[in-house]
């Protein structure tokens, strides 16, 4: 039987990844699975949902690790796995560091690569630090892009990738939130329950990408408490990322604010709840740019680029940045009228409809010739 390798180590990356592992369960290739562990709790929990027991767990995780430590423990493990056992292809997602060191690997061992959610460009490779440099690179190894819109498979044409080896899927993570809603009803409702939150009646932030550590983070959560004392009635719910760098600023800001629920990190399946139950996202999350259009969710990206345009321009999502009278604007005026809220609740979707991972698997068949 072939054999391909997962390669993932972020919750985003498992996420995105489980709907192609389901699926290969159930074709006649095997799926040999290669955990990094590069966010090792935030993994743990999409494992377990998903019912994903790694092949290889590499554990490289370290606190604080920097980004030159992360690729040398990355190299040196991944090596490891290569040279003791032989796989026909190997996948990765997306932009991490575990991405392109697992695309960099397998063409050290002459294994062929597939891209998944090939293509997403800010054309700027310090935004966002280091993912924008990340996918470019994975680009120039890939031997297939999985690009999961026309106007990702338009980045790579531009950049001479020739389109035989293009294939457009829709994004894979449509397909982990469907499969989540359909099979975790249950658990999804009493979510919202616990937290004794009412659907509507809350905004949803998240906020973590290094280019808005400092004084970008500052700023949003200034604006928060802005648009909450225009809102007496609403809630804030924001899942704080574990980095300390984040959370000091979060917890100076907001913590004890009586309309402000802080959590700790949740797993994907309250996280799912919780977006299924907000009036709107305030976000600088990639994932979530794609996953609340399924759910007729606006959202607002706090950054001043995105590697998503399909959603700026399909009118699911709006770009603000983060400066505080900005944020305050754009996110009371969304709240006060309900045109430009319809407006982008009931924008299509463009990111696909939950069926990338068949697509992808369906490909691999033909090209292992199984």
């Amino acid at each position: 039987m072939k054999k391909i390798a997962l390669i993932f180590g972020t919750r985003p990356e498992a996420i995105k990844m489980a709907p192609i592992y389901i699926a290969l369960k159930r074709s006649n290739l095997k799926p040999v699975v290669i955990a990094t562990a590069q966010h090792r709790e935030m993994l743990d929990q999409v494992l377990e949902l998903f019912r994903i027991t790694p092949d290889y767990d590499l554990d490289i995780m370290k606190n604080r690790q920097s980004l030159s430590g992360l690729t040398s423990r990355l190299a040196s493990a991944l090596d490891e796995v290569f040279s003791s056992e032989t796989f026909d292809f190997a996948l990765v997602q997306g932009d991490t560091t575990s991405t392109f060191m697992g695309s960099l690997i397998s063409f050290y061992h002459k294994v062929p690569v597939g891209h998944v959610e090939a293509g997403l460009r800010t054309m700027d490779i310090y935004n966002p630090f280091p993912e924008e440099a990340n996918r470019r690179l994975t680009g120039t190894i890939a031997t297939f892009h999985y690009a999961p819109t026309d106007k990702a498979m338009e980045n790579l044409l531009r950049e001479g990738i020739e389109k035989e080896r293009i294939i457009v899927t829709g994004n894979t993570v449509i397909d982990a939130l469907l499969w989540t809603l359909e099979n975790k009803r249950k658990e999804v409702l009493e979510f919202r329950h616990t937290l004794g939150i009412e659907e509507g009646k809350y905004i949803l932030l998240t906020m973590h990408r290094r280019e808005n550590w400092g004084v970008p983070m500052r700023e949003v959560m200034k604006a928060v408490k802005d648009i909450l004392a225009e809102e007496p009635g609403l809630k804030l719910v924001f899942p704080v990322h574990l980095n300390p760098v984040v959370r000091k600023v979060v917890y100076e800001e907001l913590k004890g604010h009586e309309q402000v629920i802080l959590l700790d990190p949740l797993d994907y399946l309250p996280f799912v709840s919780l977006m299924e139950g907000a009036k709107l996202i305030l976000t600088d999350s990639g994932g979530i740019q794609e996953e609340a259009p399924a759910l007729g969710k606006p959202t607002l990206v706090l950054r001043k680029t995105t590697e998503r345009p399909e959603a700026i321009e399909a009118g699911t999502a709006k770009l603000i940045g983060t400066e505080r009278e900005k944020v305050v604007k754009e996110t009371l005026k969304l709240l006060g009228s309900a045109e430009e809220y319809q407006k982008m609740a009931k924008a299509v979707n463009p990111f696909g409809n939950g069926k990338a991972a068949i697509r992808i698997v369906e490909h691999l068949k033909n090209e292992l010739g199984v």
